[in-house]
């Protein structure tokens, strides 16, 4: 295996991990009724705003690289 199929691996992996826990937050946010304390709320917003622009900019990355080869 090359280096170029490692990170391909680690790269998806890293998006479905992202993906998991988005949804493992939401899962846990419904189910306290979307309740907590303002900084709980806030830090909610935050982590869930990184993990989805880390997402979108691996996938951004890995779609530039199948332009280019």
């Amino acid at each position: 295996m090359d280096e170029n199929q490692l990170l391909h691996i680690i790269r998806y992996a890293t998006i479905s991990g992202n993906i998991l826990i988005i949804f493992w937050v939401l899962f846990n946010a419904m189910d306290e009724g979307f309740k907590g304390t303002l900084p709980e709320k806030i830090s909610f917003v935050v982590v869930i705003s990184l993990l989805a622009t880390n997402t979108w900019l691996l996938l951004n990355k890995s779609k530039n690289q199948q332009k280019s080869n």
